[in-house]
């Protein structure tokens, strides 16, 4: 997920006092960088984090100042150039998230749009994407909703797409160990029906297998990626109010293409596609924020 513009500022765990910060033309090249990469824009008041962020490449590649890094991105061969922008791009990102997150979101999906979906869809496949999924709670919460209701999808194909711009997150969440935080708002019986608790760690809780067999983990790039097909249900929340309007009308239109006709896009509360696209139709489900695709013209 990307960086959060509105979080109040605050220093990483461990940066290297050694590495000044940014300059402000510095912060110009590595933000315009970050934009043109990724389609995430910074703010200028940004520029403490940015550094704070960008300092654990700097000391795993024991590279003493900014410009030098810098120069080191555009003088690597293509191959190792990408490999150092997925890597960058991992230390920039806001990953922070938990099981059951706006539950009125799954509240939605479990009560009228999954049982929709199995009346009118003639193709028993069903496929969810959890795009911007961070650490993994967000689809794994999904598939524990599809487990919840396979009386409805007994005979079906079942697939949970789940991707994200930052490899890290990427390996965690297909880890599917959790605790604290994460699993708060977990319900007890779910907790107890779909994690096992690790021996001789209490507290801490893995996702067992017949969740995560319907979880598919993928690295994905919004503006750089190929976007994937047939989707019934695709969850972005809280990912757009990072983007400018342009990258805002790209994405969704992006979306619109993916989704089948019957779909549903779920995005965060404090989002919203006026102004930005006129393919989707708002649809206010039980309190949540969900969007239909419109006609095909």
């Amino acid at each position: 997920m990307p960086m959060d513009n509105n979080i109040p500022l605050r220093s990483d765990a461990g940066p290297d006092p050694a590495i000044k910060r940014l300059t402000e033309e510095e912060f110009v090249k590595f933000s315009r960088l970050i934009y043109e990469e990724s389609g995430i824009y910074l703010k200028d008041t940004k520029i403490t984090l940015l550094s704070n962020r960008l300092r654990k490449r700097l000391v795993a590649l024991n590279i003493p100042e900014f410009s030098d890094y810098y120069k080191y991105l555009n003088e690597l061969p293509h191959r190792e150039k990408v490999i150092e922008y997925e890597r960058m791009l991992d230390v920039v990102s806001t990953n922070e998230t938990y099981f059951f997150r706006n539950e009125r979101h799954f509240e939605a999906m479990v009560h009228e749009c999954l049982p929709e979906i199995a009346k009118v869809k003639k193709e028993k496949k069903l496929r969810i994407w959890s795009a911007a999924c961070s650490t993994g709670e967000e689809p794994y919460t999904i598939a524990i909703c599809v487990r919840e209701n396979m009386h409805l999808f007994s005979d079906w194909e079942i697939e949970i797409l789940a991707t994200d711009i930052a490899q890290s997150v990427l390996e965690y969440a297909h880890i599917g160990e959790y605790s604290g935080r994460r699993i708060e708002k977990v319900p007890p019986e779910i907790l107890k029906k779909y994690f096992t608790e690790k021996k001789n760690e209490p507290g801490v809780y893995l996702i067992r297998e017949d969740v995560k067999k319907l979880v598919h983990f993928y690295y994905h790039n919004f503006f750089k990626s190929q976007f994937p097909k047939d989707i019934d249900i695709i969850f972005c929340r809280n990912v757009m109010i990072y983007f400018d309007k342009k990258h805002q009308v790209e994405l969704v239109s992006k979306f619109y293409q993916s989704i089948l006709d019957h779909g549903y896009l779920f995005i965060g509360h404090s989002e919203t596609l006026h102004s930005i696209s006129e393919d989707f139709s708002y649809k206010k489900i039980l309190e949540a924020p969900v969007y239909v695709p419109n006609p095909r013209r």
